[in-house]
């Protein structure tokens, strides 16, 4: 079943120095635009990263320091891409915890402080997996697909066997999923996070809550309010730099409703 849409959705893929995306950096990153008549546009950008690849990375991904020595860095390539994506619902397995987080990261170490994905849908199809039945990306195309993935951890074909494995499910799930952007959205959803990290979710409300220590639960705007030290303790503390952003525009908000 084609992906029912109403403006274009990008599925991407990220090939990495590591695991921590608020310090490790892009080595490839794969597209698949998929524009609501169903064309296609695909491409992989090899990154230099401008820091040694851990032989443990290169391990899984088999990309090299000499392969990504003459690429172009991700700063170069940032304008472009961030042209790609804007307009976009963004679909991956498993982007919202870490692909789409170090994307951000990047964007923002590339001097783009203005990549808003705040009215993009994120279709995350390892949580809609997951939730019917928990597995790997290898295991949801064999079971999809019916066929072995090969080429796994390279960032096309994990990136392809992505938008192949949604597309089954869509035929396979038709009773629980339906074939809306909006609706698959709300299912790929664990928690409404306003930043990329997680510290800073939505509630029942549509108020920004935090989601970590001694406040959680409580409105972020509420509590920099009477406690303006902890906007201080974020702002200098291990925060990704678009947690930092996110409550920076929240503490704003709360000095102008103090005035």
């Amino acid at each position: 079943m084609k992906l029912n849409l109403k403006k274009p959705i990008i599925f991407f893929d990220l090939e990495t120095t590591g695991v921590d995306f608020q310090t490790d950096r892009i080595v490839e990153i794969s597209y698949i635009k998929v524009e609501p008549n169903q064309n296609r546009e695909s491409r992989t950008i090899r990154v230099n990263p401008e820091m040694p690849i851990p032989a443990s990375a290169t391990a899984i991904h088999h990309i090299t320091d000499e392969m990504v020595a003459e690429c172009q860095t991700f700063k170069q390539i940032a304008k472009e891409l961030q042209r790609t994506f804007t307009g976009c619902d963004i679909g991956g397995y498993n982007h919202v915890k870490f692909d789409l987080p170090l994307l951000m990261e990047e964007f923002l170490r590339a001097g783009i402080n203005d990549f808003d994905i705040s009215n993009a849908r994120l279709i995350d199809v390892q949580t809609i997996y997951h939730k019917l039945s928990p597995r790997t990306l290898s295991a949801a195309y064999k079971q999809y697909i019916g066929k072995e993935l090969e080429g796994a951890h390279g960032a096309m074909a994990d990136t392809e066997a992505t938008l192949d494995v949604l597309e089954a499910m869509l035929d396979a799930h038709s009773d629980v999923l339906e074939n809306d952007m909006d609706s698959l959205a709300k299912f790929a959803r664990y928690n409404r996070n306003v930043d990329m990290g997680g510290s800073i979710v939505y509630d029942d409300n549509e108020v920004e809550v935090f989601n970590f220590g001694k406040y959680k639960g409580q409105p972020v705007i509420e509590v920099f309010k009477r406690d303006p030290s902890y906007y201080d303790w974020m702002m200098k503390g291990k925060f990704s730099s678009h947690t930092k952003q996110v409550i920076f525009k929240i503490y704003t908000k709360s000095k102008l409703a103090g005035k």
